[in-house]
């Protein structure tokens, strides 16, 4: 969890500009991991994050609307710098050649991983508008997960040796 966050004194405008955050954060992630991804001809893969990359805008665009209503043009008073990879994914975790079987548990980790940063910050929470906003982002990671799970299980096993053993491979970025 981010150590520069007091969540204590987290008001709504805060908490929604933080998940909006979140949410560029994993966009961008995930587009950096595509295009890579692309250039080493994993097309397949790339193209999931691709995916992923449009479903973390849809969700951020969806907050700022919801920000913009609540706040209006009300100047930011949380930065980029107050988080780092709440869910996007670890830029350890992609390998030049990745399978769209890995690429998918990849997915699913980031999704775990803004859930336990949500759960996690819940209990500090005072506010109660904040409280039920981390609730319902907690929740729909939860979705998430799900959906990224019916994938993983549409998609064949990977064959040969495990690809975080290839330590001859470069990373992708």
């Amino acid at each position: 969890m981010a150590s520069d966050i007091d969540f204590a004194r987290l008001q709504l405008q805060d908490a929604l500009d933080l998940a909006i955050l979140v949410e560029e954060e994993a966009e961008e992630r995930y587009r950096e991991f595509a295009t890579q991804l692309e250039e080493f001809q994993t097309a397949d893969a790339g193209e999931f994050f691709r995916f992923m990359a449009a479903n973390e805008a849809k969700h951020g665009a969806a907050l700022s609307e919801r920000r913009k209503m609540r706040f209006g043009d009300a100047p930011a008073r949380v930065h980029r710098g107050m988080l780092w990879e709440v869910e996007a994914p670890n830029y350890d975790r992609i390998r030049a050649f990745i399978t769209p079987r890995r690429a998918l548990e990849v997915a699913l980790e980031s999704e775990q991983k803004a859930w336990a940063y949500f759960d996690q910050a819940i209990p500090h929470i005072k506010d109660p508008e904040v409280r039920h906003l981390f609730e319902e982002l907690r929740e729909e990671e939860v979705e998430h997960q799900r959906l990224v799970r019916i994938e993983i299980d549409q998609c064949p096993p990977d064959s040969g040796p495990d690809p975080e053993l290839r330590v001859d491979e470069p990373p992708a970025l």
